[in-house]
């Protein structure tokens, strides 16, 4: 198994080294930047218990699971400030409609 994790991680370190000549392409080096800040931003891997060394993979599941948690929080929140806006019939309801309409 590790055999072939290394193999893996060899063949992804040749396309990258051999497609950094290519203009524009990202390097080895600024993807592990890229998943270090990643990983930084994350509340669950930001915290103490994890080792500073967490699989990239991991980074890069956790960091579309956090997004898509937020995605659900946002629809949530929009859908109770709907309804509140909805249940109001104040001049401040009436100017928050008004912003949120355009």
């Amino acid at each position: 198994m590790s055999g072939r994790r290394s193999r893996s991680s060899r063949q992804s370190h040749q396309y990258l080294s051999s497609s950094s000549s290519i203009s524009g392409a990202i390097t080895h080096d600024q993807i592990a930047d890229l998943v270090s800040k990643l990983q930084q931003l994350l509340p669950e891997l930001r915290s103490s218990r994890h080792s500073n060394k967490v699989p990239d993979a991991r980074v890069l599941q956790d960091t579309c699971n956090y997004i898509k948690s937020m995605q659900r929080e946002v629809d949530d929140l929009s859908e109770r400030l709907g309804e509140l806006l909805a249940a109001s019939d104040s001049d401040e309801a009436a100017v928050i409609r008004r912003l949120l309409s355009r």
